[in-house]
Protein backbone atom coordinates (compact mmCIF):
# COMPACT_ATOMS: atom_id res chain seq x y z
CA UNK A 1 0.00 0.00 0.00
CA UNK A 2 1.51 3.21 -1.18
CA UNK A 3 1.20 6.75 0.18
CA UNK A 4 -1.13 7.20 -2.55
CA UNK A 5 -3.57 4.86 -0.60
CA UNK A 6 -3.66 7.27 2.17
CA UNK A 7 -6.67 8.86 2.26
CA UNK A 8 -7.08 12.17 2.83
CA UNK A 9 -4.25 15.36 4.18
CA UNK A 10 -2.52 15.26 1.29
CA UNK A 11 -0.69 18.60 2.40
CA UNK A 12 0.96 16.54 5.31
CA UNK A 13 1.27 13.42 3.37
CA UNK A 14 3.24 15.88 1.19
CA UNK A 15 5.13 17.39 3.54
CA UNK A 16 6.40 13.85 5.31
CA UNK A 17 7.28 13.08 1.92
CA UNK A 18 9.38 15.91 1.07
CA UNK A 19 11.12 15.90 4.16
CA UNK A 20 12.16 12.41 3.20
CA UNK A 21 13.32 13.20 -0.06
CA UNK A 22 15.56 15.68 1.00
CA UNK A 23 17.03 13.22 3.97
CA UNK A 24 16.02 15.99 6.62
CA UNK A 25 13.51 14.32 8.39
CA UNK A 26 13.33 14.52 11.92
CA UNK A 27 14.60 12.51 14.71
CA UNK A 28 11.47 13.08 17.28
CA UNK A 29 7.85 13.37 15.42
CA UNK A 30 4.81 14.21 17.17
CA UNK A 31 2.07 13.06 15.58
CA UNK A 32 -1.35 14.62 16.03
CA UNK A 33 -4.83 13.58 14.67
CA UNK A 34 -8.37 12.66 15.86
CA UNK A 35 -9.12 8.92 16.86
CA UNK A 36 -8.68 6.67 13.73
CA UNK A 37 -7.58 9.31 11.22
CA UNK A 38 -4.33 7.11 10.27
CA UNK A 39 -1.67 8.27 12.59
CA UNK A 40 -0.52 5.01 13.22
CA UNK A 41 -0.76 3.93 9.29
CA UNK A 42 1.41 6.96 8.46
CA UNK A 43 4.03 6.38 11.24
CA UNK A 44 3.86 2.60 9.55
CA UNK A 45 4.21 4.15 6.27
CA UNK A 46 7.28 6.52 6.84
CA UNK A 47 9.06 3.29 8.54
CA UNK A 48 8.40 1.14 5.20
CA UNK A 49 10.03 4.18 2.91
CA UNK A 50 12.93 5.07 5.13
CA UNK A 51 13.85 0.97 4.74
CA UNK A 52 12.55 0.14 1.73
CA UNK A 53 14.75 -2.48 0.06
CA UNK A 54 12.92 -1.92 -3.18
CA UNK A 55 11.87 1.28 -3.16
CA UNK A 56 9.75 2.37 -6.47
CA UNK A 57 10.98 5.26 -8.85
CA UNK A 58 9.53 8.27 -8.75
CA UNK A 59 10.13 12.34 -7.48
CA UNK A 60 9.18 11.35 -4.12
CA UNK A 61 10.32 8.38 -1.93
CA UNK A 62 8.07 5.72 -1.56
CA UNK A 63 8.00 2.67 -0.89
CA UNK A 64 7.81 -1.54 -2.40
CA UNK A 65 5.28 -2.95 0.08
CA UNK A 66 6.47 -6.09 -1.27
CA UNK A 67 10.37 -6.55 0.37
CA UNK A 68 11.52 -8.01 3.63
CA UNK A 69 11.59 -4.77 5.11
CA UNK A 70 8.25 -3.83 4.08
CA UNK A 71 6.41 -7.41 5.26
CA UNK A 72 8.29 -7.52 8.56
CA UNK A 73 7.20 -3.96 9.21
CA UNK A 74 3.78 -4.44 8.09
CA UNK A 75 3.08 -7.38 10.00
CA UNK A 76 2.36 -5.13 12.70
CA UNK A 77 -0.19 -3.14 11.04
CA UNK A 78 -3.36 -5.50 13.01
CA UNK A 79 -1.93 -3.73 15.97
CA UNK A 80 -4.83 -4.75 17.89
CA UNK A 81 -4.03 -8.07 16.98
CA UNK A 82 -0.21 -7.87 17.74
CA UNK A 83 -0.76 -6.37 21.35
CA UNK A 84 -2.67 -9.11 22.15
CA UNK A 85 -0.41 -11.59 21.48
CA UNK A 86 2.04 -9.76 23.95
CA UNK A 87 -0.76 -9.27 26.62
CA UNK A 88 -1.36 -13.29 26.31
CA UNK A 89 2.19 -14.16 26.07
CA UNK A 90 2.64 -12.00 29.01
CA UNK A 91 -0.19 -13.92 30.99
CA UNK A 92 1.65 -17.34 30.20
CA UNK A 93 4.68 -16.29 32.38
CA UNK A 94 4.73 -17.07 35.92
CA UNK A 95 3.34 -14.10 38.80
CA UNK A 96 7.01 -12.80 39.46
CA UNK A 97 7.96 -12.76 35.59
CA UNK A 98 4.83 -11.48 35.15
CA UNK A 99 4.97 -8.19 36.97
CA UNK A 100 8.14 -7.30 35.72
CA UNK A 101 7.37 -7.97 31.86
CA UNK A 102 5.88 -4.92 29.79
CA UNK A 103 4.43 -4.76 26.48
CA UNK A 104 5.86 -4.41 23.72
CA UNK A 105 4.98 -4.80 19.73
CA UNK A 106 7.94 -5.62 17.25
CA UNK A 107 7.62 -7.64 14.03
CA UNK A 108 11.13 -5.94 12.66
CA UNK A 109 14.29 -6.03 14.60
CA UNK A 110 14.91 -2.20 14.08
CA UNK A 111 11.17 -1.27 14.62
CA UNK A 112 9.52 -0.91 18.11
CA UNK A 113 6.26 -0.04 18.78
CA UNK A 114 5.43 1.14 22.34
CA UNK A 115 1.64 0.71 23.32
CA UNK A 116 0.25 1.52 26.57
CA UNK A 117 0.73 -1.09 29.01
CA UNK A 118 -2.43 -2.26 30.43
CA UNK A 119 -4.22 -2.30 33.08
CA UNK A 120 -3.80 1.18 33.73
CA UNK A 121 -3.35 1.68 30.10
CA UNK A 122 -0.38 4.17 30.24
CA UNK A 123 2.98 4.09 28.80
CA UNK A 124 5.40 2.89 31.93
CA UNK A 125 8.81 4.07 33.04
CA UNK A 126 10.48 0.13 32.22
CA UNK A 127 8.82 0.67 28.81
CA UNK A 128 10.86 4.11 28.05
CA UNK A 129 14.15 2.34 29.97
CA UNK A 130 13.79 -0.44 27.16
CA UNK A 131 13.83 2.61 24.52
CA UNK A 132 16.60 4.30 26.27
CA UNK A 133 18.69 0.89 26.62
CA UNK A 134 18.39 -0.23 22.89
CA UNK A 135 18.20 2.66 20.88
CA UNK A 136 21.96 3.76 20.44
CA UNK A 137 22.54 0.18 19.02
CA UNK A 138 22.99 0.32 15.18
CA UNK A 139 20.30 -0.86 12.87
CA UNK A 140 20.54 -4.90 12.04
CA UNK A 141 18.49 -5.37 8.72
CA UNK A 142 17.61 -1.32 7.93
CA UNK A 143 18.46 1.79 7.56
CA UNK A 144 16.70 3.44 9.89
CA UNK A 145 15.52 2.42 13.15
CA UNK A 146 12.45 3.73 14.67
CA UNK A 147 10.72 3.56 18.25
CA UNK A 148 7.31 4.50 18.16
CA UNK A 149 4.57 5.02 21.19
CA UNK A 150 1.08 4.56 20.17
CA UNK A 151 -0.01 7.25 22.96
CA UNK A 152 0.60 10.45 25.01
CA UNK A 153 -0.26 8.58 27.98
CA UNK A 154 3.08 8.78 29.88
CA UNK A 155 3.39 8.18 33.54
CA UNK A 156 5.10 11.13 34.75
CA UNK A 157 8.54 9.21 35.44
CA UNK A 158 8.23 7.97 32.25
CA UNK A 159 7.58 11.10 30.39
CA UNK A 160 10.63 12.69 32.15
CA UNK A 161 12.83 9.60 31.32
CA UNK A 162 11.92 9.84 27.42
CA UNK A 163 13.35 13.39 27.56
CA UNK A 164 17.41 11.73 28.52
CA UNK A 165 16.43 10.73 24.74
CA UNK A 166 14.88 13.13 22.64
CA UNK A 167 17.91 15.34 23.72
CA UNK A 168 20.45 13.44 21.44
CA UNK A 169 18.92 11.16 19.97
CA UNK A 170 21.34 8.61 17.38
CA UNK A 171 21.55 10.13 13.85
CA UNK A 172 19.77 6.50 12.79
CA UNK A 173 16.88 6.60 15.03
CA UNK A 174 13.41 8.19 14.80
CA UNK A 175 11.04 8.13 17.15
CA UNK A 176 7.22 8.68 16.97
CA UNK A 177 4.49 10.06 19.60
CA UNK A 178 0.90 9.53 18.65
CA UNK A 179 -1.62 11.21 20.12
CA UNK A 180 -5.13 13.17 19.80
CA UNK A 181 -3.59 15.97 21.89
CA UNK A 182 -0.32 17.34 21.86
CA UNK A 183 -1.16 19.64 24.78
CA UNK A 184 -1.26 16.19 27.17
CA UNK A 185 2.48 15.87 26.47
CA UNK A 186 5.11 17.96 28.77
CA UNK A 187 6.09 21.09 27.05
CA UNK A 188 9.54 20.10 27.41
CA UNK A 189 8.66 17.35 25.03
CA UNK A 190 6.93 19.40 22.29
CA UNK A 191 9.94 21.70 21.93
CA UNK A 192 12.52 18.75 21.75
CA UNK A 193 9.76 17.43 18.80
CA UNK A 194 8.31 18.49 15.49
CA UNK A 195 4.45 18.50 15.56
CA UNK A 196 2.72 17.19 12.14
CA UNK A 197 -1.37 16.92 12.52
CA UNK A 198 -3.71 15.32 10.44
CA UNK A 199 -6.70 17.07 10.01
CA UNK A 200 -10.54 15.87 10.13
CA UNK A 201 -12.00 14.87 7.02
CA UNK A 202 -14.87 16.58 5.62
CA UNK A 203 -18.16 14.81 6.13
CA UNK A 204 -19.46 14.47 2.60
CA UNK A 205 -16.17 13.19 2.02
CA UNK A 206 -16.56 10.54 4.56
CA UNK A 207 -19.93 9.99 3.50
CA UNK A 208 -18.61 9.48 0.31
CA UNK A 209 -15.79 7.01 1.27
CA UNK A 210 -18.35 4.76 3.12
CA UNK A 211 -20.47 4.77 -0.33
CA UNK A 212 -17.48 2.88 -2.11
CA UNK A 213 -16.36 0.95 1.01
CA UNK A 214 -19.27 0.13 2.76
CA UNK A 215 -22.19 -0.81 1.17
CA UNK A 216 -24.32 -2.42 3.73
CA UNK A 217 -24.81 0.83 5.38
CA UNK A 218 -28.00 3.26 3.75
CA UNK A 219 -27.30 6.77 3.43
CA UNK A 220 -29.28 7.65 7.27
CA UNK A 221 -26.68 5.55 8.38
CA UNK A 222 -23.39 6.62 6.62
CA UNK A 223 -24.76 10.04 7.08
CA UNK A 224 -24.33 9.41 11.05
CA UNK A 225 -21.05 7.54 10.85
CA UNK A 226 -19.73 10.24 8.76
CA UNK A 227 -20.08 12.80 11.98
CA UNK A 228 -19.98 10.44 15.13
CA UNK A 229 -16.05 9.59 13.40
CA UNK A 230 -15.13 13.15 13.95
CA UNK A 231 -14.25 13.30 9.74
CA UNK A 232 -11.26 10.32 10.75
CA UNK A 233 -11.69 7.89 7.65
CA UNK A 234 -10.04 5.09 9.47
CA UNK A 235 -12.83 5.20 12.55
CA UNK A 236 -15.91 5.78 9.94
CA UNK A 237 -14.29 2.60 7.68
CA UNK A 238 -14.49 0.48 11.28
CA UNK A 239 -17.13 1.83 12.92
CA UNK A 240 -19.77 -0.29 14.30
CA UNK A 241 -22.70 1.25 14.54
CA UNK A 242 -24.84 -1.29 16.54
CA UNK A 243 -22.00 -1.23 19.63
CA UNK A 244 -22.28 2.20 19.69
CA UNK A 245 -25.70 2.27 19.82
CA UNK A 246 -25.63 -0.07 22.70
CA UNK A 247 -23.11 2.47 24.30
CA UNK A 248 -25.25 5.44 23.90
CA UNK A 249 -28.64 3.93 25.20
CA UNK A 250 -26.99 3.27 28.48
CA UNK A 251 -25.20 6.66 27.97
CA UNK A 252 -28.34 8.50 27.77
CA UNK A 253 -30.03 6.39 30.44
CA UNK A 254 -26.89 7.83 32.85
CA UNK A 255 -27.40 11.47 31.68
CA UNK A 256 -30.91 11.23 32.24
CA UNK A 257 -30.75 9.95 35.28
CA UNK A 258 -29.01 12.82 36.34
CA UNK A 259 -30.99 15.54 34.79
CA UNK A 260 -34.20 13.59 36.01
CA UNK A 261 -32.90 13.30 39.45
CA UNK A 262 -36.43 10.99 40.83
CA UNK A 263 -36.59 7.93 39.97
CA UNK A 264 -32.84 6.05 39.86
CA UNK A 265 -34.54 1.97 39.01
CA UNK A 266 -33.17 2.75 35.13
CA UNK A 267 -30.22 3.87 36.22
CA UNK A 268 -29.27 1.13 38.46
CA UNK A 269 -30.89 -1.20 36.27
CA UNK A 270 -28.06 -0.44 33.67
CA UNK A 271 -25.06 0.27 35.85
CA UNK A 272 -25.33 -3.44 37.41
CA UNK A 273 -24.18 -4.73 34.17
CA UNK A 274 -20.87 -3.36 34.00
CA UNK A 275 -19.26 -5.47 35.76
CA UNK A 276 -15.43 -6.47 36.02
CA UNK A 277 -12.41 -7.58 33.27
CA UNK A 278 -11.78 -6.77 30.53
CA UNK A 279 -15.34 -6.89 28.96
CA UNK A 280 -16.66 -4.79 31.40
CA UNK A 281 -13.75 -2.52 30.83
CA UNK A 282 -14.26 -1.87 27.27
CA UNK A 283 -18.01 -1.79 27.77
CA UNK A 284 -17.90 0.91 30.16
CA UNK A 285 -14.90 2.93 27.87
CA UNK A 286 -17.73 3.23 25.20
CA UNK A 287 -20.57 4.34 27.43
CA UNK A 288 -17.41 7.21 28.35
CA UNK A 289 -17.22 7.74 25.00
CA UNK A 290 -20.81 8.04 24.08
CA UNK A 291 -21.65 10.65 26.82
CA UNK A 292 -18.51 12.86 25.65
CA UNK A 293 -20.04 13.01 22.47
CA UNK A 294 -23.73 13.86 24.02
CA UNK A 295 -22.59 16.36 26.35
CA UNK A 296 -20.67 17.84 23.18
CA UNK A 297 -23.74 17.57 21.34
CA UNK A 298 -26.03 19.71 23.71
CA UNK A 299 -22.90 22.17 24.21
CA UNK A 300 -23.35 22.72 20.63
CA UNK A 301 -27.18 22.92 20.83
CA UNK A 302 -27.15 25.63 23.72
CA UNK A 303 -24.58 27.73 22.12
CA UNK A 304 -23.50 26.98 18.26
CA UNK A 305 -27.00 25.66 16.78
CA UNK A 306 -27.27 22.18 15.84
CA UNK A 307 -25.09 22.54 12.89
CA UNK A 308 -22.06 20.53 14.21
CA UNK A 309 -24.43 18.12 16.29
CA UNK A 310 -23.29 14.29 15.42
CA UNK A 311 -25.72 12.44 16.98
CA UNK A 312 -28.04 13.77 14.43
CA UNK A 313 -31.02 10.90 15.00
CA UNK A 314 -31.39 11.78 18.35
CA UNK A 315 -31.59 15.86 17.57
CA UNK A 316 -35.34 16.15 19.22
CA UNK A 317 -34.50 14.34 22.11
CA UNK A 318 -31.49 16.51 22.35
CA UNK A 319 -32.98 19.54 22.03
CA UNK A 320 -35.05 19.10 24.87
CA UNK A 321 -32.35 17.92 27.46
CA UNK A 322 -30.43 20.89 26.16
CA UNK A 323 -32.92 23.03 27.44
CA UNK A 324 -33.14 21.60 30.99
CA UNK A 325 -28.95 22.12 31.26
CA UNK A 326 -26.68 24.79 31.92
CA UNK A 327 -23.19 25.46 30.90
CA UNK A 328 -21.86 24.47 34.58
CA UNK A 329 -24.10 21.48 34.79
CA UNK A 330 -22.19 20.46 31.63
CA UNK A 331 -18.63 20.94 32.79
CA UNK A 332 -19.20 19.16 36.04
CA UNK A 333 -20.63 16.29 33.53
CA UNK A 334 -17.32 16.10 31.83
CA UNK A 335 -15.52 16.68 34.85
CA UNK A 336 -17.54 13.86 36.26
CA UNK A 337 -16.29 11.46 33.26
CA UNK A 338 -13.12 12.34 34.13
CA UNK A 339 -13.45 11.32 37.57
CA UNK A 340 -14.86 7.99 36.68
CA UNK A 341 -12.00 7.14 33.43
CA UNK A 342 -9.31 7.86 36.18
CA UNK A 343 -11.12 5.28 38.76
CA UNK A 344 -11.02 2.70 35.96
CA UNK A 345 -7.42 3.47 36.46
CA UNK A 346 -7.46 2.24 40.03
CA UNK A 347 -9.48 -0.52 39.66
CA UNK A 348 -12.61 0.76 40.93
CA UNK A 349 -16.14 -0.65 40.99
CA UNK A 350 -17.23 0.05 37.39
CA UNK A 351 -21.01 0.08 38.35
CA UNK A 352 -20.92 2.25 41.70
CA UNK A 353 -18.48 4.66 39.98
CA UNK A 354 -21.32 5.30 36.99
CA UNK A 355 -24.15 5.61 40.21
CA UNK A 356 -21.93 8.21 42.02
CA UNK A 357 -21.40 10.18 38.66
CA UNK A 358 -25.14 10.23 37.63
CA UNK A 359 -25.62 11.28 41.45
CA UNK A 360 -23.64 14.03 41.78
CA UNK A 361 -25.17 15.56 38.84
CA UNK A 362 -28.39 16.11 40.13
CA UNK A 363 -29.57 19.55 40.03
Amino acid sequence: MPFSDFHGNGGAIGRVRQMLAHDRFPHAVILAGPAGSGKFMLAQMVARAMNCLQPPPGDLPDFCGACANCLRIGDADDLEARIAEALEAREALRDADKRETRIFVQTHPDVLIVPPDPPQNLIKVDQVRHVIATIHYRPATARQRVFLFTDSAFMKEAANALLKVLEEPPEFATLWILTENPGELLPTIRSRCITLRLAPLPFEEIEALLRDRRSGLNAEQRRLVARLSGGAAGRALGFDLARYAAARADALTVLNSAVGGNDHSALFKVTDTYRAGADGRQKTENLISAAYGLLQDLLHLKWAGDQMVRNIDLLPQLRSMAQSVEFDWLVRASDGLAEVERGMRRNLLRSLALDAFAAGLER
